[in-house]
């Protein structure tokens, strides 16, 4: 259970995780470095907007 307290407990967990994870992985053999690193930006700037993070870097 790598970790888990319990199997409610990781299923939790992979719930929430699984729809969260593919905003963080777009497809990137469909996409230029350049367009990667865009679309990445984009990404975590509304990330941050949603989570409410202030001060952390996004990604470059």
């Amino acid at each position: 259970m790598k970790g888990f307290r319990s199997a409610s407990g990781a299923q939790q967990f992979l719930s929430v995780f699984s729809a969260i994870s593919p905003h963080f992985r777009p497809r990137r053999h469909r996409l230029t470095a350049h367009d990667y690193r865009a679309e990445m930006d984009h990404r975590f700037t509304t990330w941050n907007q949603v989570t409410g993070v202030t001060g952390l870097p996004t990604a470059a």
